[in-house]
């Protein structure tokens, strides 16, 4: 079954942070339409405060039916309205989506495209990326190049399309995990901190590209 308006959805976001996936929000659903669900700005339910979403964020959701059961599902954010407050559109999952077991399969997908990142010391280098989502991605370093958690990083995606047609999207963002790799490589994962909603789409698009072509194979 569906949620109902009024009920409550407990959701944690993938932004390519694992420290931020572990947190739980709070959301009050305000509307339900044929492919959407509009709910409030999510609550962290410790601390009360309001969390920004982005479009494409990938969610991880579940509400809770007769005797607490938990009914889980996977969407992302589509949109936003203003009305007396803010509304967050999310994708309505197909009813056979929605499980008694929680599944964290974001949107995210893997893929070797080209990224170019510059650092705020001047530095500027070009790599591959290991997987891509809405929420941010990851990309491999050699042993020699020095980059931790926190640091600051310009960069772009070159994406190749099925049609043939290419993208570059630009974005900032933040290093949020460096994992050190059996051949003395790096995986280095980081979060969208700047990014505007066209480039993010361009995004969003290929991810379902690859999704579909997975599927199918």
């Amino acid at each position: 079954m569906y949620p109902k308006i009024n009920e409550v959805l407990f959701i944690q976001v993938d932004n390519g942070d694992e420290k931020e996936a572990k947190h739980v929000y709070k959301s009050r659903i305000s509307e339900i339409t044929e492919d959407s669900i509009f709910m409030e700005v999510p609550l962290h339910e410790g601390t009360g405060r309001l969390k920004k979403l982005y479009m494409g964020d990938e969610l991880s959701a579940y509400f809770l039916t007769e005797g607490g059961v938990k009914n889980y599902f996977n969407t992302h954010v589509l949109g936003f309205f203003d009305d007396v407050i803010r509304q967050v559109r999310i994708r309505k999952p197909d009813m056979e989506e929605i499980s008694k077991i929680q599944r964290r399969s974001f949107l995210r997908v893997q893929a070797e495209l080209e990224i170019a990142l510059g650092f705020k010391d001047g530095k500027k280098y070009i790599s591959k990326t290991e997987d891509v989502g809405g929420g941010g991605v990851s990309f491999y370093a050699e042993p020699d190049q020095i980059i931790v958690e926190g640091d600051l990083l310009s960069c772009w995606l070159l994406i190749p399309y099925k049609n043939g047609s290419v993208e570059h999207v630009p974005f900032e963002s933040e290093v949020v995990r460096v994992k050190d790799l059996l051949n003395g490589r790096k995986l280095i994962m980081l979060k969208f901190n700047s990014i505007v909603d066209m480039e993010r789409q361009k995004l969003i698009r290929y991810c379902f590209e690859r999704q579909f072509d997975f599927r199918n194979r």
